[in-house]
């Protein structure tokens, strides 16, 4: 019997690859000749570099960054294994997390960092680069990342602005860089699950800058100034991004990699499965096991569980899920495409304790269902 184990992380718990190692232990309870495939996977938000890196057996690097708020910090990103393909997570070098929640607060983060990740990974000579821009703490609409590979933005006398959310509404001149930093092979593949526009009532600044610190007043100013890089952009270049799908991603950081990177938007959890080869991984299997920390209705909108499921049932293989909490009627678990979702979770407990007892969990659970699908 082939397995195929591709889990999200259990968030607070288990990393991706901590749920595929304990999915093993069950198996191999149950079934000791099973053939196991340990795929980890990420639905194109935090974690989805790390992911990516292992699955093509890369290269991890740490590398001095600037933080949303100018500080100096080392953050991380991946190569593949033949050099080729390098792995960002915007949130290692801009995102929320790196802030205290004091510290929060969009008109004065940047993204400056994400773009000096990008300049290191071009460094090493990579041509195809997977950018994730989930978490982030930043509303510049990637003048900061822009900033960082050369690009100038000018107020009214001139002067060069520092990347802020606040600094976009006194751009009055965009010049790009004298020479390009970055070769003309490369190709720049985004993950973004949101359609937002750039600005305006669903846009960036309205939607997501609550969560990021902003006060009404600030989220009109923001959006005020998202609406300027906008209209120069259109005005210096010809480009019309406002009301792209996604552009609004990530405080406008999709329509800056839109732009400044000429990337392609794409479906996290598509982009993700593509780049492991997920396909090809699915060829002989009869059973997948995946799972989640929790496995609610945002399954059904697109999310890694349900894109699995559309896969392996366009093959005919079985999928069950594992997760903490199971918040799905039975006909929500059928909508999914899943054949069946468990919690792991065997008895009442305090939070603390059922994060800290993950791995077993999930090891007691694969060997239930493994016993299951054996002696059927």
């Amino acid at each position: 019997m082939k397995i195929l184990l591709a889990p999200d992380k259990f968030r607070g718990s288990l990393t991706a690859r901590q749920v595929c190692d304990a999915m093993m232990e069950g198996i191999r309870l149950a079934a000791p000749d099973a053939d196991i495939v340990a795929l980890p996977l990420a639905d194109g938000g935090e974690g989805t570099a790390e992911v990516l890196t292992d699955a093509t057996h890369g290269c991890w690097h740490t590398v001095p960054v600037l933080d949303p708020l100018g500080r100096a910090i080392q953050a991380g990103f991946g190569t593949s294994a033949d050099g080729k393909t390098a792995f960002i997570e915007m949130a290692q070098a801009s995102g929320l997390r790196l802030l205290d929640p004091s510290e929060h607060n969009p008109l004065q983060t940047s993204t400056y960092g994400t773009g000096q990740l990008i300049q290191h990974a071009v460094a090493l000579g990579v041509t195809h680069i997977v950018l994730g821009i989930g978490g982030s703490a930043t509303n510049d609409a990637g003048m900061g990342l822009a900033a960082a590979l050369g690009w100038q933005f000018l107020d009214q006398n001139g002067q060069e602005l520092i990347p802020s959310g606040a600094a976009l509404q006194q751009i009055k001149q965009i010049n790009p860089p004298t020479r390009s930093p970055l070769p003309d092979e490369l190709t720049v593949s985004v993950a973004c699950d949101v359609t937002n526009p750039l600005y305006g009532l669903n846009g960036a600044a309205a939607i997501y800058g609550p969560q990021k610190g902003a006060s009404p007043a600030m989220v009109a100013e923001l959006d005020k100034g998202l609406q300027q890089i906008a209209t120069l952009i259109q005005q210096q270049f010809g480009t019309d991004l406002a009301e792209v799908p996604g552009a609004g991603a990530a405080g406008g950081l999709g329509a800056g990699a839109l732009f400044f990177l000429k990337a392609e938007l794409k479906e996290g959890v598509r982009l993700v499965m593509d780049e492991v080869r997920f396909d090809q991984h699915l060829a002989g299997t009869d059973l997948v096991l995946t799972g989640e920390g929790k496995t609610d209705r945002q399954t059904l909108q697109g999310k890694l569980l349900k894109g699995i499921a559309d896969r392996a049932n366009a093959v005919g293989i079985p999928v069950v899920a594992l997760c903490g909490t199971l918040d799905l009627t039975p006909e929500e678990v059928i909508a999914t495409g899943l054949t069946a979702a468990f919690s792991i979770l065997s008895r009442p407990q305090p939070l603390t304790e059922a994060l800290q007892n993950g791995y077993r969990d999930v090891q007691q659970a694969t060997f239930h269902i493994c016993r299951l699908f054996l002696h059927r």
